[in-house]
């Protein structure tokens, strides 16, 4: 069974940049089709922002071969995305807990600490850390 998870910007990216990193595995898992990142319009803008940071020194066509490693395999949430109630500090991370209670996904999964400060809060929306994840998907 296909796990629908919401991956934050820096997840995505570490596992999209850092083919032998600590989570390499996640492009395994969403290649493989075990887990389906779920995107918006705004998670994706930030990403493809993101890849174009200049300290990454990547050109455009490998930012769109990067784009092809995940993109194909990810659902696009095409409905609203109302602003949750619960608010996080950095608003740039606001739009992933939207977005996972928008798509009803059952995870979320960042490193990010304003996310992971709401762990607890937003039942039955987990959100969890990339090793944390790990280990939920390795339960099912």
């Amino acid at each position: 069974m296909t796990s629908r998870v919401v991956l934050d910007t820096n997840v995505l990216v570490s596992a999209l940049l850092f083919e032998n990193g600590r989570l390499a595995w996640l492009r395994r898992s969403w290649q493989s089709g075990e887990i389906r990142p779920v995107l918006a319009e705004p998670t994706a803008r930030e990403l493809i922002r993101v890849l174009a940071y200049p300290n990454f020194g990547l050109t455009r066509p490998t930012i769109d071969r990067l784009l092809g490693d995940v993109l194909p395999w990810c659902e696009t949430h095409a409905g609203p995305i109302q602003p949750c109630q619960h608010q996080v500090r950095d608003p740039k991370d606001q739009v992933f807990l939207d977005l996972a209670l928008a798509a009803g996904v059952p995870v979320l999964v960042s490193g990010d600490g304003d996310l992971l400060a709401s762990k607890n809060q937003l039942q039955p929306l987990l959100i969890l850390t990339p090793a944390e994840f790990q280990i939920w998907l390795d339960a099912l």
